[in-house]
């Protein structure tokens, strides 16, 4: 800018002394020797006239910024401390940015930052080569959602695709925006306002009901002298069975109730190598019962976490006896169950239960999580259901993990 403006005056200033030699010579009376004078002293003016003038040319244009104001031309040396910030942000964005050099897709997909890399690394995205085509084939300017396999189970993400010329190449920008999350968690939200009104709803008509009928056993027990023993005997039966059943309904109701009624967090720090070993206090006998065992570890031992404790260890048990009961189930000789948590890719804690049961049916593993849902005849569906909510309330994830062999691999993550 200030370059400028000296240009700008000296162009000024030659064409100022130009003119005033012009008047000079003109004024004069028309001498050879006054000429030859005014030329020579023109000279120099002249000179400094065209230098600034070719240096005003060399200028590159000036861009022109919102609104139709022309922007300030910035030095290279003040455009670096903007474009390594903006490197920085991008680097550091919780979106995975991917470049496609060429528009009809059958380009390579190249990682942007550190989000993208992250999910392409292995320990992530189970089949990098079919996340790669997948986010190809996605058309540009609409937004799509996804699902793809990763080693805590199968996510879901919300992709945009924009189209873009660089340096006269057609290249497109690939955004994944991760979703899994929030998805689960409107679901939880949504499952726990309807069981609240289904579990509402059924226990204002059985509660009568239960208590409709215990008083017409006792009415009936009082009249038994003024009825026929057949008679009584049939109403006996037909109201001690709508009596047991609505009280098995109303237990029954009053376990779902429990789904929508989990209690806020209250994350303390926790030592995470004593919680495991209060916990395996609790479940080591049934488990040595059933001729089995259950293994827990701590890498490294002196790992801590904020967390709900209580919360936690409910979490843990359900599973723990869900791995049981399915062991049992299948018929397993030696049941064992391995509880392990470390430290995940970055920083974030991860607890691992794995077991050497039957596992999950792949056509079943989307719906395990689903309240209601039970692959047992006499299953209520809570236990995972009610991991789910007390995992999701303390900020964290729970999946099903495909195995690396036989059983199940549940993956908690914070």
């Amino acid at each position: 800018m200030a370059s400028e403006r000296r240009q700008k005056l000296g162009v000024a200033a030659s064409v100022a002394a130009l003119l005033a030699l012009a008047v000079a010579a003109d004024a004069l009376t028309p001498e050879p020797r006054r000429i030859v004078l005014c030329a020579l002293l023109g000279l120099m003016p002249a000179a400094l006239l065209w230098r600034c003038v070719q240096a005003l040319g060399r200028r590159p244009p000036r861009m022109e910024a919102a609104g139709g104001c022309a922007a300030p031309p910035r030095d290279r040396d003040d455009q670096l401390p903007a474009l390594l910030a903006l490197e920085a942000r991008l680097e550091h964005a919780p979106i995975a940015l991917f470049r496609l050099d060429h528009a009809s897709g059958a380009g390579t997909l190249a990682p942007l930052n550190g989000s993208a890399r992250r999910l392409l690394a292995p320990g992530r995205a189970s089949a990098p080569a079919a996340l790669r085509e997948l986010l190809a084939a996605q058309p540009v300017g609409q937004r799509q959602l996804v699902s793809f396999d990763t080693e805590r189970g199968a996510e879901r993400a919300l992709v945009a695709v924009s189209a873009l010329a660089l340096h006269g190449a057609p290249q497109r920008l690939v955004a994944l925006m991760p979703v899994e999350s929030e998805l689960e968690a409107e679901a939880l939200n949504a499952w726990r306002e309807l069981v609240q009104v289904l579990t509402h709803e059924i226990m204002n008509s059985l509660t009568p009901v239960a208590s409709l009928s215990r008083t017409a056993c006792g009415l009936l027990d009082d009249a038994a002298a003024t009825l026929p023993a057949d008679i009584h005997a049939d109403l006996d039966t037909a109201l001690d069975a709508i009596a047991r059943r609505a009280a098995s309904l109303v237990d029954f109701v009053a376990s779902y109730r429990s789904l929508s009624t989990v209690p806020a967090a209250q994350p303390q720090r926790v030592a995470l190598a004593a919680q495991f070993a209060r916990l395996a206090a609790l479940v080591t006998p049934g488990w040595q019962a059933m001729g089995g065992q259950v293994v827990f570890a701590v890498e490294p031992a002196s790992l801590e976490a904020v967390i709900d404790a209580g919360q936690l260890e409910q979490a843990l048990i359900n599973l723990l006896k869900n791995s049981a009961e399915a062991a049992a189930a299948a018929g397993v000789a030696q049941p064992q169950a391995t509880v392990t948590a470390r430290l995940s890719r970055g920083g974030r804690l991860r607890i691992e239960v794995a077991d050497n049961g039957p596992g999950v049916p792949a056509a079943l593993a989307a719906h395990i999580f689903t309240p209601f849902f039970s692959t047992r005849k006499q299953g209520r569906g809570i236990g995972l259901a009610m991991v789910r909510h007390l995992v999701h309330a303390n900020g964290g994830t729970v999946r099903y993990a495909r195995p690396v062999g036989a059983g199940a691999r549940f993956m908690l993550t914070f």
